[in-house]
């Protein structure tokens, strides 16, 4: 099975990126065909400072080989290595229709939130259908609310594969229901743009002062508290099997829990899971030449497989004459 997803480089890193995506990424390298990237070109509709981006684009590579990616049992790089992504999202872009990119969820949630509607924002959905058929990824572990981009890629290559022949691959969208949608200090989905995220190599103090901020309802002690849409609850519950998740839940339930003991686990928790990853992270951030070699490596691999997709699809339109 080929297995593809990528990462904004647009903030550091979070909770909400390691669930979601970066953990089960480098769990399906044991057992598939991995392609893992960094999606700087998509960064580019939110982060305008040129030097933010180059040095989030690295953070985001360290921290996903800290985090154990393997680049000898994946396909690793970044998106900008990959030129032919570009002449793809042309061809795609050819038979996508206006009335599919207006429809699009994430189009119309950042304009409503104040973000200017340029071209690039508009058309995000094309750029991300090439960057998952120019791999033949039959599978993209996405969070729900990344879905119908998944859908929408589906959709570009149903029409292209009608209109000149069977070029792609039809890729399926992979959500695991628990972990769909991971909220942040808030409440609200965890995000980078929302400034609610729990970062994952965030020092001591400042781990400490977001775990202990998270939001919680003003239940008395000597009563049961509530675990759903209990962002406490569901985060603390990213780190346990199943029996841990069900003695958690016992423990809500029991009156005489109270939110502030229950936070200072929780960090404990985090600081514990996360601490040999911590000091993985420091030897790349000593080793920058390593980290730029794994790239250059990945992106050399993955432009083979690229220019396959590539050079069919020119063929299928007429462009190699």
């Amino acid at each position: 099975m080929r297995v593809l997803s990528g990462i904004q480089p647009s903030g550091n890193l979070h909770l909400g990126n390691y669930f979601a995506m970066m953990k089960r990424m480098i769990d399906y390298q044991e057992s598939n065909d991995l392609f893992c990237f960094i999606v700087n070109y998509h960064a580019l509709t939110t982060v305008s400072d040129p030097n933010v981006l180059r040095q989030k684009t690295l953070d985001a590579a360290m921290d996903f080989l800290a985090l154990g990616l393997d680049p000898n049992k994946s396909h690793f790089w970044v998106q900008s290595d990959l030129p032919e992504v570009h002449e793809l999202t042309w061809l795609l872009s050819i038979v996508t229709s206006m009335g599919l990119l207006e429809r699009s969820h994430a189009y119309k949630d950042k304009t409503a939130k104040g973000i200017t509607a340029t071209h690039g924002l508009f058309a995000y959905p094309v750029l991300m259908a090439a960057d998952i058929l120019i791999c033949g990824a039959n599978k993209v572990p996405v969070g729900k609310d990344q879905k119908q981009h998944v859908e929408i890629a589906r959709d570009i290559a149903m029409r292209f594969n009608s209109s000149f022949g069977e070029t792609f691959v039809m890729p399926e969208a992979d959500i695991e229901d628990d972990i769909a949608t991971i909220p942040g200090i808030d409440g609200q989905k965890m995000s980078k743009s929302y400034g609610n995220a729990i970062e994952i190599f965030a020092d001591e103090k400042s781990l400490r002062q977001r775990v202990m901020s998270i939001k919680t309802d003003s239940t008395p002690v000597e009563e049961p508290k509530p675990v759903k849409d209990n962002p406490l609850f569901e985060i603390y519950s990213l780190f346990l099997d199943d029996k841990g998740k069900q003695q958690l839940k016992e423990r809500f339930e029991t009156p005489g829990l109270r939110y502030g003991d229950v936070k200072k686990e929780l960090f404990g928790v985090i600081w514990e899971y996360f601490t040999p990853y911590r000091e993985k992270r420091e030897q790349y951030s000593k080793d920058k030449a390593y980290v730029y070699d794994v790239l250059k490596m990945g992106a050399e691999k993955t432009r083979k497989v690229a220019q396959e997709y590539v050079t069919k699809a020119r063929n299928n339109v007429g462009l190699n004459y």
